[in-house]
């Protein structure tokens, strides 16, 4: 598989690892990003891949709790200017409102729902509001929860959406889930609880440990039931690095220790139960693959048409 300078790039920004390196990786794993992080921490040049790769579209993740309804939305807009606009904003704000009352299958079901306040439909409406607002916007994706406490956490005007779900027991935990929320954002958990973390991936992070002593002159020739030993102990940090319930709580003002920690101790100062169920986090734009421009190439074609 080739690979190019973008790739090269992309590499670079998910692993903090010098370009020359992340050129090796993906020579010696003929291209394959995955490989060549893994090739990269076996060599102990980098730690884990960080989630790059994903280039923001405009507009707005948004979160809200409506009549007890958890909804999160993503609504993409072309540029930013028009996804801060009230007009925009409204329409995002409807559109949870539109979920949480008539909780539509999917975006195609969504978009034949009835605008609130109106006879029309949300396909209508946006019709109305592109011509208005003068920009293409389309509605991405949306999830709900209906059932137990839903918090809800807009970060930085709408960059990410998140969403807590807790199950309560005779106390406001509104504070809890807006910090577990605040540490969804920051932290950005692939699992929520290590009981979630698939035994291949375990397997492969232990492989990746194993290695990384057999390239360590210190370590290379210690038994291979040490190493075993030593890279079982090591899982606890890898589950702290990936699973939010096993994370360090980063208010630690507020409690040291991790955010399973955290709940049940901030429950119990409340004179309550709290456990923490589920979450969504939407990141705006996560996914969406925007055209990158070559500037030389661009100047040279304007060259080249002004002179027909």
């Amino acid at each position: 598989m080739a690979f190019t300078a973008l790739d090269v790039k992309k590499l670079r920004e998910m692993t903090n690892v010098g370009m020359m390196d992340c050129k090796a990786a993906l020579t010696a794993t003929d291209g394959d990003m995955d490989k060549a992080v893994d090739w990269l921490r076996e060599k102990g040049l980098a730690k884990a891949a960080k989630k790059a790769g994903r280039v923001a579209a405009e507009g707005v993740a948004y979160a809200t709790v409506v009549d007890g309804v958890g909804v999160v939305i993503e609504v993409n807009s072309e540029t930013d200017f028009a996804a801060k606009t009230d007009a925009f904003m409204d329409l995002v704000k409807n559109l949870a409102v539109v979920v949480a009352t008539q909780n539509p299958a999917d975006v195609e079901a969504l978009k034949a729902c009835t605008y609130p306040g109106t006879s029309l439909t949300v396909t209508e409406i946006m019709q109305e509001k592109v011509m208005s607002i003068g920009e293409n916007m389309q509605i991405r994706r949306f999830d709900r929860f209906a059932e137990n406490t839903s918090v809800a956490y807009v970060h930085m005007g709408g960059t990410h959406g998140v969403l807590v779900n807790l199950a309560v027991e005779g106390c406001d935990a509104t504070e809890i889930g807006k910090n577990v929320a605040m540490q969804i954002a920051a932290m950005g958990a692939k699992y929520w609880d290590k009981s979630q973390v698939p035994q291949e991936e375990v397997d492969k992070e232990l492989a990746v440990q194993i290695a990384q002593m057999d390239n360590d002159p210190k370590m290379a020739g210690k038994p291979a039931a040490v190493k075993e030993k030593i890279a079982a102990g090591k899982i606890a940090a890898f589950y702290k690095e990936i699973c939010l319930l096993q994370q360090e709580f980063v208010r630690a003002d507020l409690f040291k220790g991790d955010v399973a920690g955290y709940i049940a101790d901030a429950a119990k100062k409340l004179g309550g139960k709290v456990a923490f169920v589920d979450a969504i986090h939407y990141i705006k734009g996560e996914g969406i693959e925007k055209k990158e421009e070559n500037f030389a190439d661009e100047v040279a074609a304007q060259i080249a048409n002004a002179g027909k």
